[in-house]
């Protein structure tokens, strides 16, 4: 089993990104606070209804022979959990949410991970985005927190919502480059 430096280093995740907040809005500003008002709302939707996109080609689980065995386990076992149904506070594969699937995949390799999106924030250790390597998690903010496995390529596995299964997405999505929090 893994020590619990092991959940720091593995759960990695990359530097928030930051907006400056506005306290007033300028004269032209109405148009640009609708515009705001609109992107709270449809981020406020979270993690139980991402947009709906075309299906992203899955990415290699053939570690190179120079990769990290424990980050090719990783990625092997979030890939193998594609299309696994969405279940609120599941952790199963017969239906996990978003930190029930970094749960249940950490625990297959023997790294011990709390159990929210939230708490696995707290307890990874911050990289660059640029810095990604497979196996990190990414955290986003949809409002409602929410977590991935990075496997490379800008690409992620998670758990996206009710009705929805487990797939990959990009870190680059309009979606997910709004609600990036590390």
């Amino acid at each position: 089993m893994q020590g619990s430096d092991s959940v720091l280093r593995r759960g990695r995740m990359s530097a928030a990104l930051s907006f400056p907040r506005m306290t007033s809005w300028p004269s032209y500003g109405r148009g640009l606070r609708a515009a705001a008002l609109l992107c709270t709302a449809l981020l406020a939707v979270g993690c139980a209804a991402t947009p709906p996109r075309a299906s992203a080609p899955v990415p290699s689980a053939q570690p190179s022979p120079a990769a990290d065995p424990l980050a090719a386990s990783l990625v092997e076992r979030a890939l193998g959990l594609l299309g696994t149904p969405y279940r609120y506070g599941g952790a199963t594969p017969e239906g996990m949410d978003c930190s029930g699937l970094v749960s249940h995949v950490h625990r297959a390799v023997g790294i011990a991970t709390p159990r929210t999106a939230e708490e696995q924030q707290r307890a990874a250790e911050r990289v660059e985005r640029d810095a990604l390597r497979p196996g990190d998690l990414v955290f986003f903010r949809l409002p409602d927190p929410h977590v991935g496995i990075y496997v490379g390529d800008g690409r992620f596995v998670h758990a996206p919502g009710a009705g929805r299964k487990v797939s990959v997405a990009r870190l680059d999505e309009p979606y997910f480059l709004l609600g990036f929090s590390g």
